[in-house]
């Protein structure tokens, strides 16, 4: 009889074992999957109170359970379960609605046991919490939330990118960045976070995405074209890569109409810049800007209003501006192509 249930004891065991999964990081970006049983080394140990406080987390009894895992915590601070009693508090926490405080109890758990069976439990529930906040969840002043964290979000997630470098949970953390930066419109940091996203994880089905993003994160930091080019000039090189790569993803999000109006954003700089120099008798730099445009962008709108002006120009300024060495599929400043004659107005508003 004895020798039923010592069996039955350890098949009960094994089989709680097979339901935790568990990763342990290999090097080069590598995490297989191992058995939750070799995940700790801390040895079980019957604890009947934090027994009681899962049973009381599982009530929804959040508060009694935090407050009986507190004490708990006060008085066992070396015990082989310590990382267990974190991790519930942990989930008390968060169930209750507390969850700044759950994602350091998660830290304290990460930081003193790093070869816990709980450890990447903790990092998917701190991806949890920053997630919720990204998406609204209010922070507690008072017992009453209150106030949004999408800063602490942000720091939240970067975090567990460097505890787990190269993992599924860091790949996720560094895409919720970038989706997140994305929505709220600070382009600058959604373009180089997807970059980021791109160059550590090249073969990520998402990737197609991501550079589609990255791509419009730049456009949408042009200004103007009374102002600084550079964003327009990626962006334009972006979709351009974009359309010899993923050219159904191109198609269906409508670049090649974005690469026609890239092109007429450029050449309207253009033609500002040439009609600067004009106001400001540098003749000769005026009828580079509008030869360069003439050559570069021949079918824009402002093509014809180029011609024009250049006919109006002295004829010795034509004579001494040599002709630009551009060919029409490249832009100013793009790969392949010269760069774009640089003056007045090039870097910063044209007056």
């Amino acid at each position: 009889m004895m020798r039923w249930i010592a069996c039955l004891v350890m098949l009960t065991g094994s089989f709680a074992l097979a339901q935790t999964k568990t990763w342990e990081f290999a090097g080069e970006g590598l995490w297989p999957q191992i058995d939750a049983a070799k995940a700790s080394t801390q040895p079980y140990v019957p604890v009947p109170e934090l027994d009681r406080v899962e049973k009381l987390i599982k009530e929804n009894k959040n508060k009694e359970a935090e407050e009986a895992c507190v004490a708990w915590l006060v008085a066992h601070k070396s015990h082989p379960q310590r990382d267990r009693a974190l991790y519930l508090n942990a989930q008390a926490l968060y169930q209750y609605g507390d969850r700044i405080k759950a994602f350091y109890y998660c830290d304290e758990l990460l930081d003193e046991f790093p070869d816990s069976g709980y450890y990447y439990a903790a990092l998917q529930m701190q991806y949890r919490i920053a997630d919720a906040y990204l998406n609204g969840y209010k922070r507690r002043f008072f017992k009453v939330p209150m106030f949004t964290a999408y800063d602490e979000a942000i720091e939240m997630l970067f975090r567990i990118q460097n505890r787990s470098p190269g993992s599924p949970l860091a790949e996720r953390a560094m895409l919720r960045t970038a989706d997140f930066y994305f929505a709220n419109r600070d382009y600058d940091f959604a373009g180089d976070t997807y970059a980021a996203y791109v160059r550590s994880y090249p073969r990520s089905p998402e990737v197609p995405r991501c550079r589609l993003r990255e791509a419009i994160s730049h456009y949408a930091q042009f200004r103007g074209p009374r102002f600084d080019a550079a964003p327009l000039i990626d962006a334009r090189e972006q979709f351009r890569s974009l359309m010899a790569t993923d050219r159904d993803l191109a198609e269906e999000q409508n670049v090649p109409s974005l690469l026609v109006q890239i092109n007429e954003d450029l050449a309207r700089k253009l033609y500002l810049t040439g009609d600067f120099y004009r106001r400001t008798h540098e003749e000769r730099g005026a009828v580079y800007s509008f030869k360069y445009l003439l050559k570069a962008f021949p079918d824009s709108a402002v093509a014809p209003k180029a011609a024009e002006a250049l006919r109006k120009m002295p004829q010795w300024a034509i004579d001494q501006t040599p002709e630009p060495a551009v060919m029409p599929e490249f832009a100013p400043g793009t790969r392949g192509g010269p760069e774009a004659p640089m003056g007045h107005g090039e870097r910063g508003m044209v007056r």
